[in-house]
């Protein structure tokens, strides 16, 4: 029977390809959607893990979140530079870190920021940490040598930002993978920044550079871009003559002390976020248009299934006299249900096997697209409860694979061999 199934499948392997292809595709679509939903969760969450409290001005939560963590470019307002010393100063702060933004070099984004942050977000892989104005560490991801001048540009190059002449940072360091954004970024002091656009420490700018300006503002507008010495030593002492940020990362020394400071910094001028929780609101945004996907893949799922069996219906049509030929042969008609049930069986479990292979590809090739511009390391694989799906859909095949096959028992020999 076997040999007999096999040799047919042979005969007309150009429609079973075809069968297989498209049961393949349909089944890949909503394994991919699967795979890299769940794989952004994660990656996105393991991101943000490595922060536990964010500082901003009052605004968007979401805004701050993706601006401050995932380093995306947007406008943020500014809330009072001494906000820092004081968080700094704290007990129950660990340590607190100023975060500024907005210039960036070959794609990659220029983070102005503390010794404190560059220390607690990795160990180093090469070199050293930066310790003079002129001294930058990049992430893991950023594909520039160590000792290679970096002239920061105003914005995006590609959109025609400005390149600034009055320094240029030296690379002196490289982080280990952190699997978030910051591995492709070029973290340098901020103090430096603050000086290259005109802030200094007198605290007189209302604006601070990039995605902290106002929509529409030029930064350079009205700012002397003095001459910045690339030997001058960091001084992380902050005071109430802090120019203004877009945000801070703190770490608090106990979850206790998180909530309260977070309650503390939710009013006058600053907001405080839990980046987990912000997230939480994300998801449920994803989710939604997982939902919408999902069901566009079971959608496409059920029309190839349709059109299967409709192929299938025709082809057993098509097969009359073979059929009655080997009933007239002393085939039993139990024999003539188990053929055609295995052979539409074989072909619909040979495009799950292929879908699930291809959707897998599918969600791999797109997370290293995604990881590749983000930095965001995203995780893509199966977990146990996927076997259910498996389960789940090999049962709807078999029993969608019982209809044309109770259509070929119930044909008597006489009359399929008059067909």
């Amino acid at each position: 029977m076997t040999r007999f199934i096999f040799s047919d499948l042979r005969r007309l392997w150009l429609g079973s390809v075809v069968v297989v292809l498209l049961i393949a595709f349909a089944t890949a679509l909503g394994v991919a959607v699967t795979l890299q939903e769940r794989a952004l969760r994660l990656g996105s969450a393991r991101a943000a893990d490595r922060f536990d409290l964010v500082v901003g001005a009052p605004g968007s939560e979401t805004q701050l979140l993706l601006s401050s963590v995932f380093l995306q470019p947007s406008p943020l307002p500014l809330m009072s530079g001494d906000v820092l010393g004081k968080l700094a100063s704290d007990p129950r702060v660990s340590w607190a870190a100023p975060v500024g933004f907005g210039d960036s070099f070959s794609g990659y984004p220029i983070v102005g920021t503390s010794m404190a942050l560059v220390g607690n977000l990795s160990a180093m892989r090469e070199g050293r940490m930066f310790s003079k104005a002129g001294e930058a560490v990049i992430g893991a991801a950023v594909t520039l040598p160590l000792g290679y001048e970096v002239k920061p540009t105003h914005g995006l190059a590609a959109l025609g930002g400005e390149t600034h002449t009055e320094l240029a940072y030296r690379i002196t360091g490289r982080m280990a993978p952190t699997g978030t954004s910051w591995d492709r970024a070029i973290l340098v002091p901020i103090q430096s920044v603050w000086s290259l656009h005109g802030m200094g420490g007198d605290g007189h700018s209302a604006e601070a550079e990039g995605t902290a300006e106002e929509p529409g503002h030029d930064a350079h507008a009205g700012h002397a871009h003095a001459h910045v010495d690339p030997d001058a030593p960091i001084d992380e002492h902050w005071t109430a003559q802090t120019p203004g940020l877009p945000a801070i990362l703190v770490k608090p020394k106990t979850i206790a002390d998180a909530y309260k400071l977070r309650q503390d910094y939710r009013g006058n001028g600053t907001l405080a976020v839990f980046p987990g929780e912000v997230l939480t609101n994300l998801y449920g945004t994803l989710g939604d248009a997982k939902r919408v996907l999902s069901a566009v893949a079971v959608g496409a799922q059920i029309l190839v299934a349709v059109a299967v069996l409709m192929v299938t219906v025709m082809h057993i049509g098509q097969r009359r006299r073979q059929i009655g030929a080997l009933r007239a042969l002393g085939a039993p008609q139990s024999a003539v249900l188990v053929i055609v049930w295995l052979e539409l069986f074989i072909l619909i479990a040979l495009g799950i096997i292929l879908g699930f292979a291809f959707g897998y590809g599918a969600a791999i090739l797109l997370s290293m697209l995604f990881s590749g511009e983000s930095g965001i390391l995203l995780p893509v694989g199966f977990i146990r409860s996927d076997l259910a799906s498996v389960a789940a859909i090999a049962l709807f095949s078999a029993v969608l694979a019982l209809a044309p096959a109770l259509l070929a028992y119930r044909q008597s020999p006489a009359a399929a061999l008059r067909a």
